[in-house]
């Protein structure tokens, strides 16, 4: 069947015109998603694969909000292109600075997000919010998302997201230092920020569940060693009692040993510390007990979903979570006894990783 006879019989059955379907085919964003999908249906049904025209072969890299340099994202990043590139397809690397207020119609984006036949789909990390799906949505852009670092009210059911499992994380982390006879843990970090909202929520349930007060070191920066250290030096100063602190990076934890070392204390002689990612923690000194993430994982789960949606569209939505592991390092003592953990799953979860 020759191209212009595919294109006129998907434009007959689908009641469209054949500019329409051949716009649909090279994936342009004037065609809204519900004809799109009218002319995918009709294509089916007559045995073309609309996909395998276009011409695109550029995946999107959008880092939302964040330094071009984060190591997170950029491991994420590293993974996208390695999965992308055993499909023959390359990535693009786009930064993009937008407020979360601003309406979806509204949003000033790089011109290639309007231009299907130019990119075939996007990658969402950094730091986003709902307004930017919702216009990625509209221009009917196949997209995948960093589920854990969207701030706001958003239906992720609606996207294909892959999740970190940061809050669970957070509660066996929250649970080995219980374990260790600690009571007095403070957890530092800026929970305006979802990912250190998320952790501190793990964190939260685990002190609640073994009868304990939560207590919380909030401060509102984007500098993740100066939360670290302005929340320690506050507890400190104000006499609180701690004998541990959990922040919600490890990037926060350099903040967090600068402060005790300022203040004349010692980690981990006068107090525990842990950390979240697992991205600088082994240099650290003493070696950092962190919970350790998988970014690699991510970055393929990603990749991996967005190239399933490029080939076909109207699959189900694809949801994913990576786990994370506790690693002990050097950076916690024993209190006391342990502590008998009611749930022996949560246990034996705490010990993966141990070095």
């Amino acid at each position: 069947m020759s191209k212009r006879t595919s294109l006129q019989d998907i434009a007959r059955v689908a009641g469209v015109s054949e500019s329409t379907v051949s716009r649909v085919a090279t994936g342009s964003a004037r065609v809204t998603p519900q004809v799109a999908k009218l002319v995918r249906d009709a294509a089916l049904r007559l045995g073309v694969d609309l996909a395998g025209r276009s011409k695109a072969k550029v995946i999107g890299f959008l880092l939302g909000n964040r330094p071009l340099l984060h190591p997170f994202h950029s491991r994420v990043l590293m993974a996208v292109d390695a999965c992308c590139a055993a499909q023959q397809y390359n990535v693009m690397f786009l930064s993009l600075r937008y407020e979360a207020t601003t309406p979806w119609r509204d949003l000033q984006v790089p011109e290639i997000l309007r231009r299907r036949e130019l990119i075939a789909g996007c990658i969402l990390a950094g730091a986003n919010s709902p307004n930017l799906l919702e216009f990625l949505a509209h221009q009917g852009m196949p997209f995948a998302t960093f589920g854990n670092n969207v701030g706001g009210e958003w239906r992720h059911d609606k996207y294909d997201v892959v999740w970190l499992d940061d809050i669970p994380g957070a509660y066996q982390m929250t649970r080995f230092l219980r374990s260790l006879g600690h009571q007095d843990i403070w957890f530092v970090g800026n929970l305006r920020l979802p990912w250190f909202r998320r952790r501190f929520e793990g964190y939260r349930k685990a002190m609640q569940d073994t009868g304990l007060e939560p207590h919380l070191g909030n401060i509102d920066s984007d500098n993740y060693p100066e939360i670290g250290y302005l929340a320690t030096r506050s507890i400190l100063g104000r006499g609180e009692r701690v004998s541990a602190i959990f922040a919600g990076s490890d990037e926060a934890t350099r903040g967090v040993y600068k402060a005790l070392a300022d203040c004349g204390r010692s980690v981990p002689r006068d107090l525990s510390v842990a950390g979240f990612n697992d991205l600088e923690a082994d240099v650290m000194h003493p070696p950092l007990t962190t919970v350790r993430t998988f970014p690699d994982q991510i970055g393929r789960q990603l990749a991996q979903m967005l190239l399933s949606r490029i080939v076909r569209p109207d699959m189900p939505l694809q949801q994913g979570t990576v786990p994370t592991e506790i690693v002990k390092r050097e950076s916690h003592q024993l209190l006391s006894l342990p502590v008998e953990l009611e749930d022996e799953t949560l246990k034996a979860g705490a010990g993966k990783g141990s070095k």
